[in-house]
């Protein structure tokens, strides 16, 4: 029988009805060129060696699973394992598919990458890829995100990147791609845009997919030596949602892992508190892709909040929409308060200071656990470490005592 990965999307880019490709004429050939060369590069073994050599080499893969045996002690239930994206290069898994990208654009005859970026992450990964493969970066952000997570702003200009900010609308990451886009439209001949989740038209959803894979590849099997078992629960935070779909493409086959994404329900439940897409979302096609959108009163997409800049985002991966709809998998949701709870506890328990939209897959865990049996096991996705939240955080959140 074949797999999952196998046979979706389909030849359109269709998961079930999600995504599909939504875009102006004057992109279409340009996107038609991108997905045409990914389908020949990805079976091209030079490709593949290049891309196994940077990742061993540079990248430092595969990155470990550790057991945070203290903090399942603390919850009190589940045993929590973390697969350790944060000790990737850069700080989180976003290089996993920049690095893949830019092999692209290089194939292609291409000198220049654009990207949006919310976090920064991405931002970062992906001038990383352009630096060490002389290619020029040119990076959009909110202005509000720019502000936030200045650290990640400062890594991105060392690196060579030009950082333009979106000065337009709620200022974060809706808007970082939309001004990403208008200027991607102006250089679609020169550059290639290098989207930074599983969104945008086809082929993006399915090539940011295959490339974050390698999380749920190497999971699976490190899986084994701790437990000599599958996971019961795999849990990942969804803003757009590529570590999750890195992480649960390793599982997506087998129906006895339940796999949680996990949304950031932010201050409330009212629009506009909250970047809870899947749980609040009706259809609808934004950034030329058709999913599950947040949207306002006139049918646009929503204001959100998270604060977790890389999952404030009104819409969520198409593949993400299909998943949820046939019932493979499930959602859970973290706010504010218990993603900066989960910050500091997994910092003081287990030393290991994670990003903020890394603490809402564990401070959702956290909850999981503690409903679980002792021989049940939760793998978390840990996204990215937290250096560039550390400052946003005790500005606003005042460091607890270490007495759990």
């Amino acid at each position: 029988m074949s797999s999952y990965l196998e046979n979706t999307p389909d030849e359109n880019g269709y998961f079930g009805k999600f995504g599909g490709s939504f875009i102006p004429p004057v992109l279409e050939k340009p996107f038609e060129d991108i997905k045409n060369a990914y389908e020949k590069i990805k079976k091209d073994p030079q490709f593949i060696e290049d891309l196994k050599y940077v990742r061993k080499h540079y990248q430092g893969r595969p990155t470990p699973i550790s057991f945070a045996k203290n903090l399942s002690d603390y919850c009190g239930g589940a045993k929590i394992y973390l697969k350790r994206e944060d000790l990737n290069h850069t700080g989180a898994h976003k290089l996993n598919h920049c690095m893949a990208e830019v092999i692209l654009a290089k194939h292609m005859g291409y000198k220049k990458v654009i990207a949006e970026t919310g976090a920064g992450q991405h931002g970062v990964a992906l001038a990383t890829a352009a630096a060490y493969f002389g290619l020029e970066c040119e990076i959009h952000m909110g202005e509000v995100d720019i502000e936030k997570e200045h650290p990640n702003v400062i890594r991105m200009r060392i690196l060579g990147a030009n950082v333009i900010p979106a000065t337009h609308g709620l200022k974060t990451l809706k808007e970082a791609v939309d001004s990403a886009f208008e200027s991607y439209i102006n250089q679609a001949d020169t550059a290639i845009y290098c989207i930074g989740s599983v969104v945008g038209p086809h082929p993006f959803p399915m090539m940011v997919r295959d490339f974050q894979s390698i999380i749920g590849i190497e999971s699976r099997e490190q899986f084994f030596e701790h437990e000599d078992k599958l996971p019961n629960n795999v849990v990942a935070c969804v803003g757009g949602g590529s570590n999750a779909m890195g992480i649960f493409s390793g599982f997506i086959d087998d129906k006895e892992v339940n796999l949680y994404g996990v949304e950031p329900m932010g201050k409330g439940e009212k629009i506009g508190e909250h970047s809870a897409t899947l749980t609040y979302g009706e259809e609808g096609i934004m950034h030329g892709f058709n999913s599950i959108m947040l949207k306002d009163e006139k049918g646009d997409p929503a204001a959100v909040h998270s604060i977790g800049s890389g999952i404030d985002y009104p819409s969520v991966g198409p593949e993400h929409a299909h998943l949820k709809d046939i019932g493979r998998t499930k959602v859970g949701l973290c706010n504010d308060e218990e993603a900066v709870d989960a910050f500091y506890k997994l910092s003081q328990l287990e030393g290991i200071i994670p990003a903020l939209e890394s603490a809402h897959a564990v401070g959702f865990a956290m909850k999981l656990a503690s409903k679980l049996e002792k021989d049940e096991t939760i793998l978390i996705s840990l996204s990215g470490r937290g250096d560039k939240d550390i400052d946003f955080v005790v500005e606003n959140y005042p460091i607890p005592n270490a007495k759990f």
